[in-house]
């Protein structure tokens, strides 16, 4: 079960930790530390090292670090580290028009870089309805037209109130598989693990009619943590890169 922090305890006191290797990962770091190893002791210790590094890389890569969610109702976190490329309006994926209808949403898009965190949480809490796998093409996942050419997993949550939030895992061009950590009919809390990409990708969140996104393009968002938005609610940012 998540630990939920008490603002009125005593027990404040928070330490940084290590993060662990994701179990998904675990079995990449042994293989490149082993030809690593085999490199470094048979052909060329500067190239060993070389790999060494490619070795810290790819552990770094898979890290699941631990993240500290807000616990509201009305609130849509971020479910994936990134840099936020495009808010634009559009209407819900194919796949999830059944449920969420043919009106149009605020589509907010996350870019993962192969230096992000790779562990997908779900937005908000509730039961996991729909989980549509998609194959296809892997172009830049930067590009707006990945999200209907790529290859993609769509997710939509309904809250205990009803409330319906889609949200899409997208390949890009390294990405070669997107892993689901959830069912369907699986209760889910908000900034709970739900998935991952492997190597550079994008998540697609779609925000319902009335509510806004409150992160502007360029900002970075980190998963579990960083609130999109907050229904029923348009702050009409704007901002300025400087």
């Amino acid at each position: 079960m998540p630990q939920i922090a008490n603002p009125d305890s005593q027990l404040t006191a928070v330490k940084w930790r290590f993060p662990s290797v994701h179990p998904e990962g675990r079995k990449y770091v042994v293989i490149a530390a082993g030809i690593a190893l085999a490199v470094y002791w048979l052909l060329s210790p500067f190239f060993g090292w070389l790999l060494i590094g490619v070795t810290i890389w790819v552990a770094a890569f898979f890290r699941d670090p631990v993240r500290t969610t807000p616990v509201k109702p009305s609130l849509i976190v971020s479910p994936a580290d990134g840099l936020v490329t495009m808010i634009t309006q559009v209407p819900a994926p194919a796949e999830l028009r059944t449920d969420l209808g043919d009106r149009q949403f605020t589509r907010v898009s996350i870019f993962m870089s192969v230096f992000d965190v790779h562990i997908n949480r779900s937005p908000i809490a509730g039961t996991v309805r729909r989980i549509a796998y998609v194959p296809g093409k892997f172009l830049n996942a930067d590009l707006d037209k990945a999200s209907e050419d790529n290859e993609r997993q769509h997710f939509l949550v309904e809250s205990a109130d009803g409330v319906k939030i889609g949200f899409t895992q997208i390949a890009g061009l390294v990405a070669r598989r997107i892993l689901a950590f959830v069912s369907e009919g699986d209760r889910v809390t908000a900034g709970e693990r739900i998935g991952l990409i492997r190597f550079g990708s994008r998540v697609d969140v779609y925000l319902p009619a009335g509510t806004g996104s409150r992160l502007l393009l360029g900002q970075r968002a980190i998963a579990g943590e960083t609130v999109i938005a907050e229904l029923g609610v348009d702050p009409g940012l704007t901002g300025a890169s400087q």
